[in-house]
């Protein structure tokens, strides 16, 4: 009897990491592979992005509709009840041996908690990661807390999950999915690229992405306006664009973006790029801008530098190639100076990701294969034997 594993996404980012991995799911003998969609993918505003999943051959078992159609604190609180609701129901149909959850999103919060309380066993990936300057902190934490299995990308998050009290045979190191992405997806070419996104590139390229921060005391809007005035003084850059997450106070920073945009012929904006001509772009541009997990995780195995605004991220590992600044428009145009700096650009090529060297996908599954899961749900605190 085939192991059914559910594996939830949210958004066209995480799809991006967990596309490997239902790829992997679909084809192993003994698992069948559901997919729910929920949150970003089906949301108008943000490209439908649950079409990516189709489109990439991939079947969608359920939607779970949360999103409201505002991004307040309120509202997404209240995306969060419908989620668990929705969640409810799609368990009870589709009656999951296991789900597998990625990260730290508030869609991904009600998913977890639906499963603990309908006692489906949790797969987490991307656990014991820490991000200061975002709720995404606690959320990552807490989803830790629901789950059963633990797949982590680095030897640090691995002790600090089972510092949680997570049991160390349930807590795998596997390395990081954005890695094993880059390693599987073959490229566009730089033509080829440009004609998918209707845009010329130059001479020296950009790409931006900035997120709503959820912790701090500048506002979001604030911070993005900072990197705007320092973007503002590149006229020789192209900027490509990623349209910020469904987070609260995401709706204002895209409607300036869309204003900067419309004044700049060097710069333009996409909701969703999807991982193809994401990668893609990482491979024809100098250098990542903004406070995206990304510019930590996945460009570092391009060979590409990194420009780090702010807390969103801190605490997260972070290659040699990122430079982390102030959300200030002098930190942030000295940072960029700093990138393009020839000095700076010869250590790129010597790049080590600590996010490791791809084959997570594959690891993950042999392992969600062959662990008995009867027993799962009955969680022990793990104690950390004190040294006398």
């Amino acid at each position: 009897m085939s192991r059914k594993i559910c594996i939830i996404t949210g958004t066209r980012a995480e799809f991006g990491l967990l596309r490997w991995l239902m790829q992997e799911v679909q084809v192993s003998p003994g698992l069948e592979l559901q997919i729910v969609a929920t949150g970003m993918h089906l949301s108008p505003e943000f490209g439908l992005t649950y079409q990516e999943i189709e489109q990439a051959g991939f079947t969608i078992d359920a939607k779970v509709e949360m999103l409201l159609s505002a991004d307040t604190a309120t509202a997404v609180t209240k995306s969060m009840g419908l989620g668990l609701i929705g969640f409810a129901d799609t368990y009870a149909h589709l009656a999951p041996d296991l789900i597998v959850v990625l990260g730290d999103r508030f869609e991904i919060l009600a998913a977890a908690t639906a499963a603990l309380i309908a006692g489906i066993p949790v797969a987490h990936l991307h656990g014991g990661e820490t991000t200061e300057g975002a709720f995404d902190e606690a959320i990552r934490h807490s989803v830790t807390k629901m789950s059963h299995l633990h797949f982590v990308a680095a030897e640090e998050y691995r002790r600090r999950v089972i510092q949680l009290g997570e049991q160390p045979e349930r807590v795998f190191l596997v390395g990081g999915l954005g890695v094993d992405a880059i390693k599987r997806t073959t490229l566009l070419t730089r033509e080829e690229l440009e004609k998918s996104i209707d845009f010329k590139l130059a001479a020296r390229n950009l790409m931006i992405t900035f997120h709503p921060i959820t912790l701090g005391n500048q506002s979001s809007a604030q911070q993005m306006s900072e990197l705007l005035s320092a973007l503002d003084k590149l006229q020789d850059i192209n900027l490509i664009f990623t349209m910020p997450n469904a987070d609260t106070g995401g709706r204002e920073l895209s409607i300036m973006i869309e204003a900067f945009v419309a004044r700049h012929k060097n710069a333009r904006a996409y909701t969703s790029l999807g991982q193809l001509r994401y990668l893609s772009c990482l491979q024809y541009v100098d250098g990542v801008v903004g406070n995206s997990s990304s510019g930590l995780t996945e460009a570092p195995s391009m060979g590409i530098g990194t420009v780090n605004i702010g807390d969103r991220q801190k605490g997260r590992l972070s290659a040699n190639s990122v430079i982390h600044c102030a959300p200030s428009q002098n930190s942030i145009h000295d940072a960029i100076t700093r990138l393009y700096d020839s000095s700076y650009r010869l250590t790129l090529p010597q790049t080590v990701n600590p996010y490791g060297d791809g084959g997570a996908s594959k690891r993950i599954v042999e392992i969600l294969s062959n662990t008995p899961i009867g027993n799962l749900t009955k969680k022990s605190f793990f104690n950390i034997p004190v040294e006398t």
